[in-house]
């Protein structure tokens, strides 16, 4: 015995179904809608630099300094090493991976900003 299709009140009310449950899972995605960070939220980034490049990005030993670096050339600087492409790279080529592109747009002007 064959089966009856659903009615047409039926399908129209799983299709509507479907259609209003497709769009969720990209409401649900955190990077979609990321709030723009907060001042607070880039110095608590700009922070873990100081193990390296010291406090507010001034070095006192063989790592470059930071502060008051032109921003668009740390910005430059920042996502060659999370691309793996800066040659002349340490550990900055793992660390930079952590980061997202905002982030690193963020610590860039962060650090630029603090020279002036």
């Amino acid at each position: 015995m064959r089966s009856k299709p659903l009615c047409n009140p039926a399908r129209a009310l799983l299709w509507l179904t479907l259609a209003m449950a497709a769009p969720l899972p990209a409401l649900a995605n955190p990077a979609t809608a990321a709030a723009p960070l907060r001042t607070q939220d880039i110095a608590l980034l700009a922070a873990s630099c100081a193990n390296c490049h010291g406090p507010d990005g001034r070095s006192t030993g063989g790592i470059p300094t930071l502060r008051g670096l032109p921003e668009a050339h740390l910005l430059q600087r920042l996502q060659a090493f999370k691309a793996g492409a800066a040659k002349d790279a340490t550990v900055m080529t793992r660390l930079a991976k952590g980061y997202d592109d905002e982030q690193l747009k963020a610590l860039a002007q962060w650090f630029s900003k603090k020279g002036q």
